[in-house]
C-alpha cells in the first residue's frame, strides 16, 4: 500500500518535471483552450450533454496558464492562497534549504505560527517575504548598474 501511496505521489507533477510526453501533450492542450476562447475571453467546452459550457475568463486563462508551464517543462504546484504551508513547501516555493528557511522564522523575516512542535507559514505571510526579497535584490542590481555606469564614465 505504501508502495502504491509513493508511486502516485511520484506520478504529480508538482514533485518532479514533466516528460516530453506531457511537455507536449500540454502544448496542445493549451493551444486547443486557446483557441476555444469566444470573444469576450470564455472558454468554450462541450458539457457532459453536448451543451456549451463558459467557463470565465480569468479561470479559463488560468487553466492556459497552468498548461503553458508544463509545456515549458516546468514543474507546477497550486497552492491556495490562504493555504498554511509546511516548512518544507515554504522552503520549495523560495528555492532555499528547509534549514536556511526555519533560520529566517526564527529571525522574525517571515511570519509563523506554530501546530504542535511543527512551524506553518501562511501562503500570503510567504509571499509577503519573498516581494520584500525580490525589491531588495532589485534595488541591488540597480545600484550595481549606476557604479558600473559611473566606472564605466570614469
Amino acid at each position: 500500500m505504501a508502495k502504491t501511496l509513493k508511486k502516485l505521489d511520484e506520478d504529480v507533477l508538482e514533485h518532479r518535471l514533466p516528460t516530453p510526453e506531457e511537455v507536449e501533450s500540454a502544448a496542445q492542450a493549451a493551444s486547443a483552450l486557446a483557441n476555444s476562447l469566444d470573444s469576450n475571453g470564455a472558454l468554450v467546452v462541450r458539457g457532459t450533454r453536448g451543451n456549451d459550457l463558459h467557463i470565465a475568463p480569468a479561470i479559463g486563462r488560468l487553466m492556459i496558464d497552468l498548461l503553458s508551464e508544463v509545456a515549458s517543462g516546468n514543474m507546477v504546484t497550486l497552492v491556495p492562497t490562504g493555504a498554511d504551508l509546511t516548512t518544507a513547501e515554504a522552503a520549495s516555493m523560495l528555492n532555499v534549504s528547509r534549514p536556511f528557511l526555519t533560520k529566517l522564522l526564527k529571525r522574525g523575516d517571515i511570519k509563523h505560527f506554530r501546530v504542535g512542535s511543527h512551524r506553518r507559514i501562511r501562503f500570503d505571510d510567504l509571499m509577503a517575504y519573498k516581494a520584500r526579497r525580490d525589491a531588495k535584490q532589485e534595488d541591488a542590481l540597480a545600484e550595481l548598474a549606476v557604479l558600473g555606469q559611473e566606472m564605466d564614465a570614469g
